[in-house]
C-alpha cells in the first residue's frame, strides 16, 4: 500500500502542512471512502507529530472528508448515494455560473492552456487509456474556476469535488462515456474560446447533466468489475 509517497516529497513541516498532504491523500483517492485512519499510522506516515494529525483530522471532519467516533477514531467519510446525486446537482449549478463568467474573463493565455489539456485529453482516448484522460479532467474544470475570477464559487464547488465520488463509485466507465465526455469538454472548450457565455453555460450543463445520468448509471451497476467513474 502506498501512501503519500514521502521518498518524493519532504516531511511536512506544520500542522497546516499535515493537514494540506492528509486531504490530498484523501481527495485523490490514496485513502479510500470507509477506510479508517489512525493517528499512530499516520504519524509514522508523515513524519509528524500526533498533535498535528489529530488537529489535521479535526478539520477534515469540519469539512465532511473524515468522520470521527469516540474511541473508535477516524475514517474516511463514505458518501451515500441519494448524497452522491446531490452533490453532483449542486456541483452542477455552481460550474454552470462559473462557464459563463470564465467566458467573459479567461485571458488568451487561459484558453492556450485549456486547448493544450484538451488536446492531451484527445491523445490519451485516442491512445485507448480511458483513466489518464479521466485524470486530465479535474485541471480542465479547475482553469475554467480559475478563468471565472469567482473565488467563491470556486471554493464551493471545490469542497464538493473533494468528496471524492470517483473513488466511492469504482464503476467501469458506462460505453461510449468517454467519447461522449471528449465531445462535451470540446464543445464547452469552444464556447469558451468565442467568449460566449450564454453557450459555455448550456455546454457545461449538457456536460454535467451527463454526469450525473452516468453517476446514475454507476450506483445500479456497482456489483460490476471495479474502474473509474469519469467527470
Amino acid at each position: 500500500m502506498v501512501r503519500l509517497d514521502r521518498q518524493r516529497r519532504p516531511p511536512p513541516q506544520t500542522t497546516d502542512d499535515v493537514y494540506r498532504r492528509l486531504r490530498e491523500g484523501i481527495t485523490s483517492g490514496d485513502f479510500q471512502p470507509n477506510e479508517r485512519l489512525v493517528e499512530a499510522n499516520l504519524t509514522r506516515l508523515l513524519a509528524a507529530g500526533r498533535t498535528a494529525v489529530r488537529a489535521a483530522l479535526v478539520r477534515l471532519d469540519q469539512e465532511g472528508l473524515v468522520t470521527r467516533e469516540l474511541n473508535r477514531g477516524a475514517r474516511v467519510r463514505l458518501v451515500s448515494d441519494r448524497e452522491a446525486l446531490e452533490i453532483e446537482e449542486a456541483r452542477s449549478a455552481l460550474e454552470r455560473l462559473l462557464a459563463r463568467q470564465a467566458a467573459v474573463k479567461a485571458s488568451a493565455a487561459q484558453v492556450r492552456q485549456l486547448k493544450q489539456i484538451l488536446a492531451e485529453m484527445r491523445r490519451r482516448l485516442a491512445a485507448g487509456d480511458s483513466v489518464g484522460y479521466s485524470e486530465l479532467n479535474p485541471g480542465f474544470h479547475q482553469l475554467i474556476w480559475a478563468s471565472a475570477q469567482n473565488a467563491t464559487a470556486s471554493r464551493l464547488v471545490l469542497n464538493l469535488k473533494s468528496q471524492s465520488l470517483r473513488f466511492q463509485y469504482h464503476t467501469m466507465l458506462r460505453p461510449g462515456r468517454p467519447q461522449r465526455s471528449l465531445h462535451e469538454h470540446e464543445t464547452i472548450f469552444n464556447a469558451i474560446a468565442a467568449h460566449d457565455p450564454e453557450a459555455a453555460e448550456a455546454a457545461m450543463r449538457e456536460h454535467l447533466e451527463e454526469v450525473v445520468e452516468n453517476l446514475r448509471w454507476a450506483i445500479n451497476h456497482q456489483h460490476r468489475s471495479p474502474r473509474w467513474l469519469s467527470g
